[in-house]
């Protein structure tokens, strides 16, 4: 998914033999400049693969960074791909050292593929469990990780204890049955595994379920099997990144039964409620905050038109790598539409304000094509902590709630005003939707898992876990 990576691709895919042989594709930058046609033709004798689009939290931005990593074990090969951070890195680095492994990379994933190749002491010789090798893996480290290890025949899918970060399985069904509810389990033609259900659609799948925080999920020719439940410690809740739902996942991916776009657009009326302000118009940055937008407009009794023009063809600022990629990626992303606002007053919903790039040129560009007053309204609360799991915020001076101009932020980034939605307001919104245990269809060979968690660390400081620094 180029949404969630730009910096880099990688495919590796399995013929299924015995032993197999893996074909691996690797580039730097967007997968359309990745690979070329011809590379795509390299991968045509394989029957499964897995791929990952890079999005450096650890690690430098170089090609040997790329996954999915690929490493012989005492049983053959496995690729594996990693989508999280580990927050015990740095002493797991030091633990596979010891075990005299070396590490040819920066990045934490290619930790997690040596922690799988090292022998765990209830396999027996001869035989490779992994299982046990991925529940040795989940000792090791209790989060943030979702991972999809390919071995021979057979993808296993992950997701740690804590479920802080999504995946997703689809079912490939036949083009004619897509969109019709009358596709049975004979019709299924493959499965496949990703971050976000809005890319099942796109490749002929229909979303089927999510990985179960802890689950770890065998994925064959003979299809979906549960294979076991890592529980997390008693009494700790799960922890999934409650950022997804704010800025990171497309609106059209489902989360724990809910769509994005509908928490989103809950965010906004929540916010209306919070944030109220005299005003003729609302609009939105586009267009992840579109949905709050519109939620907004609809309880405050507001009109909602457009006021911004979007490059499309300008990628993610946030997830650029520096500060002067992002600020050039502001310059480039938006055209004024004036005719829509031109004299009069706008709320502008923006769904966060991390470090202040990017919404201080856009209210700047709104004042001097003719709008009376902007107010800025978040839906989200300030961004005051670091990220160690998964989401590129390294350091609290960066961050704009945390620095001195925060006090008069409306001043500072040149808006009327700013009022941001409140922690409990975000997670009432977020959570107001989810399944309760009467509502859940749980097979019979899966644990339910209805308690009810986000990670709000970034927010608030309260980590799920201890970290190690």
């Amino acid at each position: 998914m180029t949404d969630r990576g730009q910096e880099s691709a990688g495919i590796v895919t399995s013929n299924g033999a015995s032993p197999p042989t893996y074909t691996t594709l690797k580039g730097m930058g967007l997968v359309n400049s990745a690979f070329q046609p011809e590379d795509l033709l390299k991968l045509r004798h394989g029957n499964l693969g897995i791929g990952h689009t890079r999005y450096s939290t650890t690690g430098i931005s170089e090609l040997q960074n790329c996954q999915p990593f690929v490493v012989d074990t005492l049983h053959g090969k496995i690729a594996v791909a990693h989508n999280g951070e580990l927050v015990n890195a740095a002493s797991l680095r030091k633990k596979v050292m010891r075990h005299g492994v070396g590490l040819s990379t920066s990045s934490d994933s290619e930790l997690i593929t040596q922690l799988l190749a090292l022998t765990p002491p209830m396999e027996e010789k001869d035989t490779p469990d992994w299982v046990a090798r991925i529940k040795n893996l989940m000792s090791e480290t209790p989060t943030s990780y979702s991972l999809l290890v390919m071995y021979t025949d057979v993808i296993y899918a992950v997701r740690d204890p804590y479920g802080n970060r999504p995946l997703s399985i689809g079912r490939l069904v036949p083009i004619s049955k897509l969109h019709t509810a009358g596709a049975g389990d004979g019709d299924t033609e493959g499965w496949v595994v990703s971050s976000e259900s809005c890319s099942f659609q796109s490749i002929g799948a229909r979303y089927y379920r999510e990985v179960e925080p802890g689950e770890i999920v065998q994925i064959s020719k003979h299809g979906v099997k549960t294979l076991s439940v890592v529980p997390r410690p008693e009494g700790d809740l799960p922890a999934f990144c409650i950022f997804e739902y704010v800025y990171f996942a497309r609106p059209d991916s489902i989360f724990e039964g809910k769509m994005v776009y509908s928490v989103r657009q809950r965010c906004g009326r929540q916010l209306a409620v919070e944030a109220p302000t005299d005003a003729d118009v609302v609009s939105t940055v586009p267009e992840s905050a579109t949905p709050a937008a519109l939620g907004y407009a609809q309880q405050a009794g507001l009109p909602y038109v457009e006021v911004l023009c979007k490059n499309r063809y300008v990628g993610r600022t946030f997830i650029q790598p520096n500060t002067r990629l992002r600020q050039l990626g502001v310059a480039k992303k938006f055209g004024a539409l004036t005719d829509n606002f031109a004299g009069k007053r706008v709320v502008l919903i923006d769904d966060s304000i991390v470090r202040g790039n990017t919404i201080s040129p856009i209210i700047k560009l709104l004042k001097e094509a003719g709008a009376t007053e902007v107010h800025i309204r978040v839906a989200s609360p300030p961004i005051r902590f670091p990220c160690y799991m998964g989401i590129n915020i390294p350091t609290k001076e960066e961050l704009i709630a945390n620095k001195p101009e925060f006090q008069d932020i409306a001043g500072y980034i040149g808006a009327s005003s700013v009022r941001y939605l409140s922690v409990e307001g975000l997670v009432a919104a977020v959570q107001g939707g989810i399944l309760t245990e009467k509502d859940q269809r749980i097979d019979s060979n899966r644990k339910p898992s209805w308690r009810v968690g986000h990670c709000t660390a970034c927010l608030t400081g309260k980590y799920p876990v201890e970290l190690e620094w």
